[in-house]
């Protein structure tokens, strides 16, 4: 770690008071939450870092002090100085004694009081959102997520390869694109997965991984949907699907295990109920897609159509892609995540490789969470005949000549290669217990809602 030598350096943080017990302190922070009575202010007292008391008692500063200490309100932004002492009564057992205190500015009207708002409200003031206790908790979560996340792919081998943003053509679809031009040379996409480069770099680099911000313009509202969300895929040559479930296995076990251990107050803070995390251990639970599909029919989960206006519901047939009703009855059963694997073709993408004892079925997987935490990965193990990835481009009525790159990974050395996406947001809430998915990012872009 290189050497600090900025006098930032020596700036003390709330989440690092009990190394200064008996010591006074110079904090600076927000005024979280106020309350006071004859000689006494009390001030909790947030930097980012934790939230701490601060006891302003009248004997021990001047008048003027104290007037200030008086006169603050919620968010005021300030720098007091105090004496660090022991208190087992504090959550965080620790309190300040105030000597002094600096108003950096006192505000007026902060919107979001300690009354319920909805949830609309809410999203509007997302800005001002995000300092509140639970939503801080969240995204720490998700800071901790995605440092594991680094932490066990730069630990066993992979470089991250960074994948375009802007690409010419479709990767899981032309239905789900964000369109732009692009100068003179025709329309750009952003992308839905840096999967395809990343493959490009593993026949370079052998175990990679790419990890960005990736767009879906789908026409959806559920609670596990957003339209610009950030997933981390690996890609491995050499890698058949099995090797491919079982890095996907670890990385989740690594995840979940991290979080444990460096997420104790936060997760207290979101009241998530964490013997439910601990079970989170390799091996996983495994079934095939027909294995699905059967146990769905023998516990009468059914299919819903629309027929003329009615709703209908059917056994659920082979063939058809899981829904969320689907995916989160299977889950009930399951204390840890599930891996579904060989799907219909017809249901996956285009380069995924058939199973050489099925050609209705492609090796690929999805890894399912359980408390309704549904599809956190997918992945496959990838075509790797040039003839057969042809056609399949041919059959998707895809443009060959955007894709002619990505079939020259087939015609120079090619080999076996599998990888997979998670969604970083989706595995969130669901290690959080978060109720909707636009808490777990910090601007939330949805189909309805791109401000702030």
């Amino acid at each position: 770690m290189g050497t600090i030598n900025s006098r930032y350096k020596s700036y003390c943080y709330i989440e690092n008071l009990s190394q200064f017990v008996g010591s006074e302190v110079t904090l600076r922070g927000w005024v979280y939450h106020k309350t006071g009575k004859g000689k006494l202010h009390f001030i909790q007292l947030r930097d980012g870092t934790g939230i701490v008391q601060c006891v302003v008692f009248k004997p021990n500063v001047s008048e003027e002090v104290f007037e200030r200490a008086k006169s603050l309100t919620q968010e005021s932004s300030l720098i007091l100085k105090g004496y660090v002492r022991e208190d087992p009564r504090s959550p965080v057992g620790i309190e300040i004694d105030v000597s002094d205190l600096q108003v950096i500015q006192l505000t007026n009207d902060y919107p979001i009081t300690p009354k319920e708002h909805g949830d609309s409200f809410l999203m509007e003031h997302r800005h001002l959102w995000l300092r509140s206790s639970k939503q801080h908790a969240i995204i720490r979560v998700r800071s901790a997520v995605i440092k594991a996340i680094r932490d066990f792919f730069d630990g066993n081998g992979f470089k991250q390869v960074d994948s375009p943003i802007l690409t010419p053509n479709a990767c899981e679809g032309t239905t789900t694109l964000f369109e732009t031009k692009y100068f003179d040379l025709g329309s750009a996409y952003l992308s839905q997965s840096g999967q395809l480069y990343a493959e490009a770099s593993a026949m370079a680099h052998g175990k990679v991984y790419t990890f960005g911000p990736t767009f879906r313009a789908e026409l959806s509202k559920t609670r596990k949907h957003l339209t610009e969300f950030w997933m981390v895929e690996p890609e491995m040559a050499f890698f058949d699907l099995d090797d491919d479930m079982d890095l996907a296995e670890d990385l989740v076990e690594y995840i979940v295990q991290y979080v444990l251990k460096h997420c104790k107050k936060e997760l207290e803070i979101l009241e998530r109920d964490i013997t439910k995390l601990e079970k989170v251990r390799r091996p996983f639970y495994r079934m095939t897609y027909t294995e699905a599909v059967d146990w769905l029919n023998r516990n009468n989960v059914p299919i819903i159509r629309k027929v003329d206006g009615k709703e209908i519901e059917e056994p659920f047939p082979w063939g058809e892609d899981f829904g969320a009703v689907q995916e989160e009855a299977i889950m009930e059963q399951f204390d840890k995540p599930c891996i579904i694997h060989r799907y219909p073709a017809k249901v996956k993408a285009f380069y995924m490789k058939r199973d050489p004892q099925n050609p209705e079925l492609v090796l690929a997987m999805d890894m399912l969470a359980p408390e309704r935490g549904g599809e956190i990965i997918g992945g496959s193990q990838r075509e790797d005949d040039y003839n057969a990835l042809l056609e399949r481009i041919k059959e998707e009525n895809l443009p060959l000549e955007a894709f002619q790159w990505y079939l020259d990974l087939r015609k120079y050395g090619s080999v076996p290669h599998s990888g997979f996406g998670l969604g970083i947001e989706r595995t969130v809430k669901w290690i959080t217990g978060a109720r909707h998915i636009r808490e777990v990012i910090p601007f939330p872009r949805m189909i309805y809602r791109i401000y702030p």
